[in-house]
Order: structure tokens, then sequence, then C-alpha cells
């Protein structure tokens, strides 16, 4: 895996250039500022870049901005982004293209070096990944008209798995259910959300995306 790194903090940066390193990842770069990142993935076209939400100068959305852009300019690259908060509407512009292959999470999950690392694979494979703090919160927010609420408790429970990233084999080990009752709950959340046939993979994002804007 190739990857690209933004983010202000030294102490931060250097630490996940290590974490990275050390798991057999290489490190192309590691940047302090929105322009440098985008510079950056334009150069090396990495597989994924790992970005903090706020950069300077005002420390707001900088990292987020450039993510979204250096994803325009090379499209199909990966992005993980990470934040010190919950700032779903952050999230929800980072999903917004529906192709898959982003991720945001919160900084403390970079302690879980495991949770931290199968995000990224999930993201290059073109997997969603949500911090399961976002997704709850997700739910705080649903408006009466939100398609969602179709769904019965379990499909939604199956929904927010997948917004979290996890594949189906996975839900089924979580859930303690088969394979197939996972595969039942699925194609039941596409059909009531109305996302048509389209391949599962763009369907799982399309979802997530529906979830996020609830």
């Amino acid at each position: 895996m190739r990857v690209v790194l933004a983010d202000d903090s030294v102490l931060l940066r250097e630490g996940l250039v290590r974490l990275l390193e050390e798991a057999g990842t290489e490190v192309l770069a590691a940047v302090a500022d929105g322009p440098s990142l985008v510079r950056a993935v334009v150069e090396h076209r990495p597989d994924v870049a790992v970005v903090d939400v706020r950069m300077p100068p005002t420390h707001t959305d900088e990292g987020l901005r450039a993510a979204v852009e250096a994803r325009r300019l090379v499209p199909g690259t990966a992005m993980l982004v990470l934040s010190q908060y919950v700032e779903v509407a952050y999230a929800d512009e980072l999903l917004a293209d529906g192709r898959g292959g982003v991720g945001y999470l919160l900084k403390d999950r970079v302690a879980d070096v495991d949770t931290f690392l199968a995000a990224l694979e999930d993201v290059v494979s073109g997997g969603t990944v949500l911090d399961p703090q976002v997704v709850a919160q997700l739910f705080a927010r649903r408006r009466a008209d939100d398609p969602v609420r179709r769904l019965t408790p379990r499909e939604r429970e199956v929904l927010g798995l997948i917004a979290e990233g996890h594949s189906n084999t996975a839900i089924a080990r979580i859930l303690v259910v088969t394979a197939g009752a996972v595969e039942k709950h699925t194609q039941h959340i596409f059909a009531k959300l109305g996302l048509a046939q389209d391949g599962d993979q763009h369907r799982r994002v399309m979802a997530t995306l529906a979830y996020l804007r609830g």
C-alpha cells in the first residue's frame, strides 16, 4: 500500500509515518497543509491519502477541501479523513460523489492499530468506512420523512454496520447470523431505499449516503 499523509501536528504525522512503515506500508510523502497534500497526490498517485480535517491557516476544513480537490484531480484515490471531533457534515461532503473509497474516523481510532490499518485496506479496496460515533450521531438527526425510517430495527442495525465499512461476512459474524440472512437484509434495505440494481458496492455507498443525509 502506498500512502500520502497530511497533518499539521508534527507528533501525530511522524507517529503515523512510523506506524505505517512498521506495518509494511510505503509512505510517499508526509505534509502539513492542504495545498501540499494536493501536490503530493498529483505527483505520487498514492493508493490512499490520510488527511486531517483541520489544517492551516484557519484550522476549519482545509484538509477536507484538499481531499476533495485531490480526489477530483486524481480520480480513484482513496481518502481516509481523520478528525478530532464528530462532524457529520464533513463526512457527508466527502461521500457526496458516491464512488466509495473513502473513510472518516476519529483520531482516537489511530491508537487501535489493527482498526486503523483495516480501515485503510477497506477504503483502498473501494469501501466506505465511518467511525461508529459518527454513525451513532446520525440517528439523532433523522427527519420524519427519512426513508431509513422504513427499515426494521434489524435492517437499520445492518445498515449501520454497512456504513461503518463492514462486509456481509463481518456483519454476519458481529450479529451472529448466517451470511445468507445478512444478504437478505441488505437486499431489503436496497429495495426500501429505492436503490436499483447497479452493483452491490455502488449500492452500499448509496445506502451509506442515504444514512448520512437523513
